[in-house]
């Protein structure tokens, strides 16, 4: 690797602050109306445009090879029964603890809520009201039940097609991938490198689009503060607090009440022995590279023994995202607040309960993938009904809670191995050195 080259955070920090230089200096010089800025923002919505057109290009296959890849080991697996239930079990109790934190607090906090002249500045979609407010009027008790149909879409291939149909999409993936797993050697061999070749493909695809996000952020970001000026950051700040505060109430609190109750653990003695992991995940924000240093200490230090903490480790960091499914609802909630400033629509329960389930299975789908909570949220804006490029507004303060989110994911990766070994009976921060067998 190229000791001189930019890491892509840094590079797309760069563009945030190239963009924010700009954008406020045609503020303060009164030049909005301009050619100048005229031309610069049509520029931007260009390459802006381009960027999220590339990235809902690869959504549909990127979430199927994932989701596929993911699950269709997990059948195979002999340690798939008793363990396998309890894991699933944590990680789906867990996922949902998380959204329904993040939930109630984007809720209570109402970050996107601004004045209707801030909010259209920054939304710059304020000819659209018809066609919004048409996709939220009139909720009731059928669309929760047409959720559930969309589970099970009468033609998958016009599902892959259709936003609004992807998480019919998603369960087939779930259900095929793990069927995958009861097929015979030479037919479940051929399945297993068709797709893993698949997503290989995927992910280089992936990753030279990502190389491209310091100009697709900038194209991005730019108009919007041209629009607004420092007017943006308001809503921001609170868009972090209320992040923030989500993932601290369930890191600090939920797990907390999980470790005592299922585990009858200390959470201060697991806080301080996950110590290394959580300053590895929160300085890389990535689970996948954290799981060395969250194997040797679920085993070294809490006691966990290599068989459960190699089971439960690794599939914690492909399926077990609770911070990335909070962030996920915070986001998309986020958004639709500026938008219902606008268009005068209410996001109503049924809506919130498709975003929650959404969330919950986007953030099993795309886990691992970089940008992951990018692809999901333009995956769950777009069943919802809102313009997926109103992703932009939160480019600019991501990678901060990527760490934050990151290190949330693998501590509860870490509380679910502990609870798990402590039901099969080892001897989980024991008094004795033997380490459980």
């Amino acid at each position: 690797m190229n000791g001189n080259k930019i890491q892509l955070h840094w590079q797309i920090l760069m563009a945030l602050i190239l963009a924010f230089i700009i954008g406020v200096s045609i503020q303060v010089g009164g030049l909005e109306s301009s050619g100048f800025a005229e031309g610069l923002v049509s520029s931007c919505e260009f390459l802006g445009k381009l960027f999220m057109n590339a990235l809902k290009m690869i959504m549909v296959p990127l979430i199927v090879s994932s989701i596929i890849c993911g699950v269709m080991g997990l059948g195979a697996q002999s340690n798939f029964g008793r363990m396998g239930l309890k894991t699933f079990t944590y990680y789906a109790a867990t996922g949902m603890l998380a959204i329904i934190v993040g939930l109630v607090l984007v809720n209570v906090i109402k970050p996107g809520v601004v004045d209707q002249e801030t909010a259209m500045m920054i939304t710059g979609q304020a000819d659209t009201s018809e066609k919004l407010t048409s996709k939220f009027e009139d909720r009731g008790a059928k669309d929760l039940v047409d959720i559930f149909l969309r589970m099970v879409p009468p033609n998958i291939v016009d599902a892959a097609t259709d936003n609004g149909q992807l998480l019919g999409l998603i369960v087939f993936s779930l259900i095929f991938g793990f069927f995958i797993s009861q097929l015979k050697n030479n037919l479940y061999d051929f399945q297993v490198n068709f797709w893993q070749s698949i997503l290989e493909i995927m992910m280089k695809i992936t990753n030279l689009i990502i190389k491209f996000a310091p100009i697709g952020v900038f194209g991005l970001v730019t108009p919007i503060i041209v629009r607004t000026g420092l007017e943006i950051f308001q809503p921001l700040f609170w868009f972090v607090v209320t992040v923030v505060g989500a993932l601290s109430i369930h890191f600090f609190i939920t797990l907390s009440i999980l470790l005592k109750t299922f585990g009858n653990i200390n959470p201060l003695t697991h806080y301080k022995a996950m110590a290394p992991v959580l300053l590895t995940a929160f300085s890389s924000a990535s689970s996948a590279a954290t799981i060395p240093v969250t194997l040797k200490t679920v085993e070294n230090s809490a006691g966990v023994s290599n068989r459960t903490a190699s089971f439960t480790i690794p599939l914690g960091a492909t399926v077990n995202m609770d911070g990335t499914a909070l962030y996920e609802c915070i986001v998309v909630i986020f958004i639709a607040q500026f938008y219902g400033v606008v268009e005068g629509f209410e996001i109503g329960f049924i809506t919130q309960f498709k975003i929650v389930l959404l969330a919950l299975l986007t953030s099993v789908g795309v886990a691992g993938i970089p940008a992951a909570s990018f692809v999901a949220i333009t995956v769950i804006l777009g069943v919802v009904g809102l313009p997926i490029e109103a992703v932009g507004m939160v480019w600019v303060i991501d990678r901060v809670l990527d760490m934050c989110r990151t290190a949330t994911n693998v501590f509860s990766d870490t509380c679910g191995a502990v609870i798990i070994a402590k039901s099969e009976g080892e001897n989980v921060y024991g008094s004795n050195d033997e380490k459980p067998s």
